[in-house]
């Protein structure tokens, strides 16, 4: 659907919905096939900016989403992941993101269809990226990017290009990243009251379906427990009322002492994963124009 610049949604709204999506979509007692589902449905409401091109590709043998503005052109090109816990989402998730980005810079953005748990657990989320990203090796610069559990994805496959001794994406953008599936989210019992999208119980489904318990520690399944020197330059964004919200602050100060550029900005009384949401509200319009 394509909006008008300027139209926007009240946050309280905004809010609103995030709940019932989560209450409607996010429910670890229902089939994954319904939550795919129900959450596919609800990103039907997103407005794309005039002039928005998406075409489908395959790229490394994967089913991918092209999303270009019509000023884009040859250059930049963003590797984005999408959310959905490992278990859920499709390139239609971030789609408004992806276009807003495009319409601001003149990139163009892949949104991979990646393979998802628990059909699919680790390593063949990653395998997938790494066949993306080398299929568009030489194309040029290339930053890498995700959002929620596409923000883990996004850096465990730095991660592991650095430890290979792999040439590294010129940048890495993380929104409300998930990047540790063994942290109990309980422990702060007022995140889990002020996030209205996540439950503790879902991300525990989820990081099961995805692998078992004994590995979550693992870089590339968790990738905060890994080292994180040795970087490109990270932007780091997430709502302050999230349940992933530790995550976020705890690799930008991870990162930031180990000498990387980091920019890390907290958005007040957002939720989780607020700039998908980006040509319907105010707060995720600024957050895209940052990482443009």
């Amino acid at each position: 659907m394509t909006g008008r610049r300027g139209l926007r949604v009240p946050a309280g709204v905004m809010r609103l919905a995030a709940g019932q999506l989560g209450g409607r979509a996010l429910d670890p007692a229902l089939p994954w096939a319904v939550q795919r589902t129900r959450l596919d449905q609800a990103t039907r409401i997103a407005r794309l900016p005039r002039g928005t091109a998406i075409t489908e590709e395959t790229i490394g043998g994967l089913r991918a989403e092209v999303v270009c503005s019509r000023a884009a052109g040859p250059g930049l090109t963003v590797i984005h992941f999408h959310g959905g816990g490992y278990c859920l989402g499709s390139a239609g998730t971030a789609r408004a993101w992806a276009a807003h980005l495009s319409a601001r810079t003149g990139c163009r953005v892949v949104l991979p269809e990646y393979r998802l748990a628990p059909e699919h657990p680790y390593p063949a989320a990653l395998e997938d990226a790494r066949a993306v990203l080398g299929a568009l090796a030489g194309a040029g610069p290339v930053v890498v990017s995700g959002d929620s559990a596409g923000g883990g994805l996004a850096l465990a496959l730095v991660l592991s290009m650095r430890d290979a001794g792999q040439e590294l994406p010129a940048g890495c953008i993380l929104l409300s990243p998930w990047l540790d599936l063994g942290r109990d989210r309980r422990a702060v019992p007022d995140l889990v009251r002020r996030d209205v999208l996540l439950s503790p119980d879902w991300l525990e489904a989820c990081a099961r379906a995805y692998a078992a318990p004994s590995r979550f520690a693992d870089p590339l399944i968790s990738p905060l427990r890994g080292t994180h020197g040795g970087l490109p330059p990270l932007l780091i964004q997430a709502g302050t009322d999230e349940l992933l919200a530790p995550d976020a602050g705890l690799l930008a100060a991870s990162a930031s002492a180990a000498g990387v550029d980091v920019t890390y900005t907290r958005w007040p009384r957002m939720w989780h994963d607020f700039p998908v949401q980006a040509g319907l509200l105010a707060a995720a319009d600024s957050a895209v124009a940052q990482a443009a």
